[in-house]
């Protein structure tokens, strides 16, 4: 069993919201092919709070992040995109806060989003929302996501934002004597453990391949979720109706 499987950067009502496989994802974590003791959404659940943009399978992931909470300990850990931590505590029943340390296996791991550590965001707004419109453009007109990870990658300015949140965290982390950090925030899925403070992202569920984290024995590990999930799966086809005889 996992003391915690962790998703991030969802961004439910956005046409990018890799909606199907995720019910997918957390269907198997309720059913317990992937047990945990706890879920943890490190922030960005919404894209925004306008439950209009949302479609029939991002209020199925709703749906099924509710009955997990009825099960296990389920976080939701704030993001820049998501509203306010009291309609999202009473829409699901789950617990909010900015932060949290889990303990496991004598190690203690920080969770949050890291947008505070994103300082451009803030100075740069008009910029940010450009930058996002584009990258959001580019996963439409290519379903590989390729070249809106290309563009990421190449991107100087968004490189240096992504190392100097992974930067701050660390040493954030440090200060709170923990011996790991977990983010969300850059989409960019990372596994970095050279230092003596480890550094996770979870990625993002907006482009493929999706990933998540899982946590046991205080080992963390960046996993990637397999798209090999039966079409009938993520299709349903409604079964044919069956005509009924009629009665002379």
């Amino acid at each position: 069993m996992y003391d915690a499987v962790v998703i991030s950067d969802i961004h439910l009502g956005s046409d990018n919201c890799q909606a199907k496989y995720l019910v997918h994802f957390l269907s198997e974590v309720r059913r317990g092919t992937m047990k945990t003791r706890q879920l943890i959404l490190n922030g960005d659940v919404f894209d925004s709070i306008d439950f209009r943009r949302l479609k029939k399978h991002h209020w199925k992931i709703l749906s099924e992040i509710r009955k997990l909470a009825d099960e296990i300990t389920v976080v939701w850990i704030n993001g820049n995109h998501d509203g306010p931590a009291e309609i999202v505590s009473h829409l699901l029943g789950v617990e909010c806060a900015d932060e949290i340390v889990v303990e496991s296996g004598g190690r203690k791991i920080l969770f949050l989003h890291g947008h505070r550590f994103d300082q451009f965001i803030s100075r740069y707004p008009l910029l940010t929302w450009m930058a996002d419109r584009l990258y959001h453009f580019l996963q439409r007109i290519d379903t590989s996501h390729y070249f809106a990870k290309l563009a990421k990658r190449k991107s100087k300015t968004f490189l240096r934002c992504a190392q100097k949140i992974e930067t701050d965290a660390v040493r954030y982390a440090a200060k709170r004597e923990c011996d790991a950090v977990c983010c969300g925030h850059t989409h960019m899925p990372v596994a970095n453990t050279t230092g003596a403070v480890h550094y996770f992202n979870s990625g993002c569920w907006t482009e493929k391949p999706c990933h998540y984290l899982t946590v046991v024995n205080g080992a963390v590990e960046l996993c990637s979720y397999t798209e090999d999930v039966p079409d009938e799966v993520l299709n349903p086809v409604d079964p044919p109706l069956v005509p009924v005889p009629s009665i002379a």
